[in-house]
């Protein structure tokens, strides 16, 4: 299973910042050491153009050239510097090219990215560009060239298990019949003023695994009856655990384990592609966040050996 990190870009944050960005290269390291079919790869950098596909001119422009406003800036969470704007562009980037791996190989990641926050024209909470988003819509345009301009839209859907609503990813797409947007996330919880998107589920702070399972299960059932797609992009936030510092849920290591088998499975046996992301993931003790997240990456190297993706 090919996996793609931009552990390179690490940005020098002020003493006491909430976000744990030494994660990703722990993760990383981790990976190496106990997945050997786990095949580790830099991640490209997204161009101008494929973020144009969602992001204004304007803004990509105030994040390369370094002129966002300070209030974008304390939006994003990160002040801006060159590493800021590079690890950003990376991390759309292994979303892009996992999402191209998994479209033959089944199933591909990236060790950062869900970024869900971002909208087209600002970031915030922590994400600059929105790299499912971003994702979503280049692969669209991947499909129509090989197929013809006159071939359906590509169908994408994006399961999100942040314990954050995504609210930038559903807004990007509020009136996009061709992309799905399903967000399980606290309730109660960041951002506190929600968008809609196409299948919302929100969860009381507390919840357990049995809950969470039967909250998953029951929205995988109604993505099923509502939608039919093509690709899966899956945001494998580790923030639902019990452990995080920000996610207020009562979900285990075995509840996360739970979850993931629910994703993967679902999709592989539909044979379908799919490609996942990191996202969230802030543990009172930094090891439980990396712990879990090389959890989803251990099941996924099990089960992507014989994932059959149908022709599409």
């Amino acid at each position: 299973m090919k996996a793609f990190y931009a552990t390179d870009f690490v940005l020098k944050l002020p003493a006491g910042h909430r976000f744990p960005m030494q994660k990703y290269a722990l993760l990383r390291d981790a990976i190496a050491a106990a997945l050997p079919n786990v095949d580790l790869a830099p991640a490209p950098a997204a161009t101008d153009g494929q973020l144009a596909m969602v992001h204004t001119p304007g803004y990509v422009d105030a994040v390369t050239q370094g002129t966002l406003s300070p209030a974008a800036q304390r939006e994003i969470g990160f002040p801006w510097s060159p590493q800021m704007s590079l690890r950003a562009r990376h991390s759309v980037g292994a979303s892009i090219a996992a999402a191209r791996v998994a479209m033959t190989a089944g199933l591909a990641a990236n060790i950062a990215g869900g970024t869900h926050h971002a909208y087209s024209d600002k970031g915030s909470g922590f994400c600059v560009f929105n790299d499912m988003a971003v994702t979503a819509r280049v692969l669209q345009a991947d499909w129509l060239q090989a197929r013809g301009a006159r071939a359906r839209p590509m169908q994408v859907a994006i399961i999100d298990c942040d314990v954050h609503q995504g609210n930038g990813t559903a807004h990007i797409f509020q009136r996009d019949t061709s992309v799905f947007t399903l967000s399980l996330h606290g309730d109660k919880n960041f951002p506190f003023r929600k968008e809609a998107s196409d299948l919302d589920v929100p969860l009381p702070d507390g919840l357990d695994d049995a809950g969470y399972i039967e909250a998953l299960e029951q929205a995988l059932a109604v993505l099923e009856a509502r939608f039919a797609p093509d690709l899966v992009l899956y945001l494998a936030g580790a923030d639902i655990h019990e452990g995080d510092r920000l996610g207020r849920l009562k979900v285990t290591d075995a509840g996360m384990q739970a979850r993931d088998l629910a994703v993967l499975g679902w999709a592989k046996a539909r044979h379908l592609p799919l490609a996942f992301a990191m996202a969230g993931g802030y543990g009172i003790d930094i090891a439980s966040t990396v712990r879990v997240q090389f959890q989803t990456f251990a099941i996924a190297e099990r089960m992507a050996a014989d994932w059959q993706v149908a022709g599409l």
